[in-house]
């Protein structure tokens, strides 16, 4: 008995299912919702050069590059770096005439100068908390003496 015939293999019109991000792109709106910001913040960040996503017809389409530069910029934006440090960062990483040590000695610099600022913050927050915790107590202490009784 001769084994079945297999029907032959039709190529699939649906995309792979896996889809190598450096191939990927992504519209304004996939970019912005799945980084969590606003369409209105990615366009605020190309109008500054910041991003330069292709465009098809009247669409923006962003490139894994944008991708990795904006996860940059935003990275930075929560660490409170501004949009201009933000730039010679991303602009390093991006094939700047600098070699790698200098991109990391820049980087290393400005992530210290971060993290004083942030233990600074973090101390002061601190002992702003002491005293309203002092100045809560008082308030409880004064209110016992007041309660009718």
């Amino acid at each position: 008995m001769a084994p079945p015939v297999q029907p032959p293999v039709q190529p699939s019109s649906k995309p792979s299912a896996r889809i190598r991000t450096a191939d990927r792109t992504w519209t304004v709106g996939e970019l912005a919702d799945e980084l969590g910001v606003t369409t209105r913040t990615l366009r605020h960040y190309e109008a500054e050069g910041l991003l330069t996503p292709r465009r098809a017809g009247t669409n923006r389409v962003y490139s894994a590059r944008d991708r990795a530069r904006l996860r940059l910029i935003l990275r930075g934006r929560r660490f409170g770096m501004t949009l201009a440090e933000c730039r010679e960062i991303v602009d390093m990483y991006d094939g700047a005439a600098s070699s790698e040590r200098q991109q990391l000695t820049t980087l290393l610099g400005r992530l210290d100068e971060i993290a004083a600022d942030l233990h600074r913050r973090a101390a002061d927050l601190r002992r702003t908390l002491a005293e309203v915790e002092d100045v809560a107590g008082q308030c409880r202490r004064r209110l016992g003496q007041l309660e009718p009784g």
